[in-house]
């Protein structure tokens, strides 16, 4: 087994043999220099693995020298020691990216210490979270196995997003059995969803928070107490995803997070348009006919947005200005946030932002987007790279500057699908691969959740004999022609309409600027 390999450069190091031996006796090999010098020409000619530098040192002082090494090796970790509390000379080690900064006199353990941190600090981290995971496999199969009510399935999903990050920077072999364990999930969820579904939609009063509740429920008492807020809805944004992005607005935010039910299905079409007006989407068509497109319509599905807010608000006779913004590119996004004097003359201001949703449909066509995004966590990882390089960073840095409250939330979630099962519907089927609605589908009931009545549950019926179907778990639809293409083009990419936790239990977050 290959030892560490350490350096220590030291015009005392005679003095430090205490040191040099009990570091060998941990199994490190450690090679010593009295001077700085010598310690940068051992750079030059071997790799280390951890550098541990006196600061004070005849001829090249410690900070010299580390700024010689950084230029031929960056990435090795350095360790300043020093007899100096000068805290100029921390400052330049700190801006010098040193790994850590050590006083003298320091003991053994001191130093052991930093090693773990900076050498071993990975597989330290993968063992300690593959033996917590493993404890916890069980309690999580008896909180599935004992989820009865939707405050219940919010748990179960908080945990397995809390493991599914966890053991993703632990980097260990965990997570085929964390997978499989989300899929027994999904799949007594989906049985949860069809129990209880229906009673959701009849008794609202009784019901968790869904789709058409969100502006009643949360964001009309925030104006009412005369606040400004901005509601930011981020597309197909999920769990997983803030989990990834809070710690870039921690700084200027603190948050109050929730989770709420997207209504089915879980398509811009039906939830999106139900936050925005209130209502469930038969009340929609009913309502206000022509804010409401149907799904045999070539017509966009979300362009009555604003005029579904302003619906909404006259229906509780609330007296707010608000605007409506849609991002669909980061241009735009910087010019709104130019004339965010504008804005501020609104009491409430709704900004839709199209990335995550864009990534997901441009993954599905575009080879090297599926290359970029191979995985969950490369998902996730273009999310926050996402966040963090354009206007929307900005944006959240500058509301909190001005003091705005904000609603992070979003539509509905997304779900990696993996397993085609066969339907077959006639030209006027919707092409959703996560929900259909026609009046002659062919399909195995026993495979998805089947509406024969829509209008019982607040859904339009294009035809007196539509029936809605919803994909479960990770499946989708592929009719039976050319069956294997479409199921080899579908399959590992992102859908969303159907239900699973991923795409039904959604972030909804308040941020209140920090003072």
């Amino acid at each position: 087994m290959k030892k560490d390999r350490l350096l220590w450069a030291d015009d005392e190091i005679d003095l430090l043999k205490p040191y040099v031996f009990f570091l060998e006796e941990k199994g490190y090999e450690v090679v010593t220099a009295s001077n700085g010098r010598d310690a940068i020409d051992l750079c030059r000619e071997e790799n280390f693995d951890m550098i541990f530098l006196d600061e004070n040192m005849p001829g090249l002082s410690g900070l010299e020298t580390l700024a010689r090494i950084k230029e031929i090796n960056p990435s090795v970790p350095i360790v300043m020691i020093t007899k100096s509390e000068e805290e100029n000379i921390m400052n330049q080690a700190i801006g010098s990216k040193i790994a850590d900064y050590l006083i003298k006199p320091v003991n053994p353990n001191q130093i052991l210490m930093s090693i773990k941190k900076y050498v071993h600090k990975k597989e330290i981290i993968s063992e300690t979270t593959t033996h917590s995971y493993q404890q916890e496999f069980n309690k999580i199969g008896m909180q599935i196995n004992d989820s009865f009510t939707y405050f219940d399935w919010m748990m179960v999903y908080k945990k397995l997003v809390y493991w599914e990050l966890e053991l993703e920077q632990a980097q260990n072999n965990m997570d085929d059995l964390l997978k499989m364990q989300k899929k027994e999930a999904n799949s007594a969820f989906a049985k949860f969803i069809k129990n209880n579904y229906e009673s959701w939609i009849l008794n609202p009063d009784t019901r968790p928070m869904m789709s058409p509740d969100l502006f009643k429920r949360r964001v009309f008492p925030i104006l009412d107490e005369g606040e400004k807020l901005f509601f930011i809805l981020i597309d197909n944004f999920r769990l997983d995803q803030w989990n990834v992005i809070k710690g870039h607005l921690a700084e200027y935010f603190n948050f109050e997070e929730e989770l709420y039910y997207s209504i089915l299905p879980t398509a811009t079409q039906y939830a999106r348009n139900a936050i925005f007006s209130g209502l469930m989407p038969l009340q929609i068509q009913k309502m206000f006919p022509e804010l409401w497109v149907d799904e045999e319509e070539e017509e966009g599905k979300n362009l009555n947005e604003s005029p579904l807010i302003q619906t909404q608000i006259e229906r509780f006779r609330k007296k707010y200005t608000f605007s409506y913004h849609k991002v669909n590119d980061s241009q735009f996004g910087e010019r709104m946030l130019q004339n965010l004097s504008e804005l501020e003359k609104s009491q409430l201001n709704v900004v839709v932002l199209n990335f995550i949703d864009m990534l997901s449909h441009a993954r599905t066509e575009s080879k090297m987007i599926r290359e970029l995004a191979a995985s969950e966590a490369a998902y996730r990882s273009l999310t926050e790279s996402w966040f963090k390089h354009s206007f929307a960073s900005d944006m959240f840095r500058i509301l909190a500057e001005k003091g705005y409250k904000v609603i992070i939330t979003t539509d509905h979630g997304t779900i990696r699908v993996e397993n085609p099962i066969k339907v077959v519907g006639d030209r006027n089927t919707n092409t959703n691969l996560r929900y259909k609605v026609g009046k002659n589908l062919n399909y195995n009931y026993k495979q998805v959740y089947e509406i024969k009545n829509p209008e019982k549950l607040g859904l339009p019926a294009p035809n007196v004999s539509s029936t809605y179907i919803y994909a479960m778990n990770d499946d989708f639809f592929a009719y039976p022609n050319n069956y294997n293409y479409y199921a080899g083009y579908y399959k590992n990419t992102f859908q969303h309409g159907g239900i699973s936790m991923e795409e039904m239990l959604i972030p909804f977050i308040t941020l209140e600027p920090k003072k």
